[in-house]
Parts: structure tokens; C-alpha cells; sequence
């Protein structure tokens, strides 16, 4: 396995973010045609309509965690730690965020939405963990 291939996890997190914007634009577009906002409103974002606040949440829900998980990726590429587990978590983790999208985009319980986050939260953690015993062995 080449060092390279932890990159793919990423560029796959990267289409799930561009997937969101378009689902922004397109609830939004929606919500103007149909009277329920105006072009204005989204200037400062402040008071979103029904029908794109969960994907507007959702975008922002992609630059949290996502940006440790990017880090660690680049970090674990970088020191010759992309070993086949480390690829194997990156693509977990990267499950759990498509999944925990999906949950989240159709205004999914909150339960559900915890169980996908805290799957991806504990598989970034043992990334960083893989990351921390490459670096002192």
C-alpha cells in the first residue's frame, strides 16, 4: 500500500462537501421560488428557511471535525504512517460522515445523528493514536 492512498478518504470527504453546497443551493433555490424567503436573507445567514436550515447545519457540521480529520490524513502520509489501518479508519470515518449526512439532511432524530458522530469521533481519535505510535516508533 503507497502512502498515497490515505489521500482517497479525503478527496471523498471533499465530494461529500461539494454534494452539501449543492443541496444548499438547491433547498434555497427552492425556498425562494416557493415565497418561503427571499435572496436577502441569506446575506448573514441568520434566519434560514425550513426547507435548507438542516443542510446549511450540515455544512458547517463538515468543517469541525473534518478539519482534525484532513490533518491527521496529511500528518500520517507525510511520516509513512498510512499503513492499512490507517487507511481502513480514514474510510470508516469517512462512512460514518456520509452517513451521519444523510441522518442529518432529512431532519433524522438526534439520536441516530450521535450514534454516526460518535463512531467518526472515536475512529479520528485512534487515527491520531496510529499517527502518535508511528511518530515515536
Amino acid at each position: 500500500m503507497t502512502q498515497t492512498a490515505i489521500i482517497w478518504p479525503m478527496i471523498a470527504h471533499v465530494l461529500l462537501v461539494y454534494i452539501v453546497y449543492v443541496l444548499v443551493l438547491l433547498r434555497r433555490t427552492a425556498a425562494v421560488k416557493a415565497g418561503n424567503a427571499t435572496v436577502a436573507q441569506f446575506r448573514e445567514n441568520q434566519n434560514e428557511p425550513s426547507e435548507s436550515i438542516f443542510v446549511r447545519n450540515n455544512l458547517a457540521n463538515q468543517f469541525e471535525l473534518p478539519v482534525l480529520f484532513h490533518a491527521v490524513c496529511l500528518a500520517l502520509a507525510v511520516t509513512g504512517g498510512a499503513t492499512g489501518l490507517a487507511v481502513t479508519l480514514a474510510w470508516i470515518f469517512i462512512a460514518s460522515r456520509y452517513a451521519h449526512a444523510v441522518v442529518h439532511i432529512r431532519g433524522g432524530r438526534i439520536g441516530h445523528r450521535q450514534k454516526l458522530f460518535g463512531l467518526g469521533f472515536l475512529v479520528l481519535a485512534i487515527m491520531w493514536i496510529v499517527l502518535a505510535v508511528q511518530i515515536v516508533s
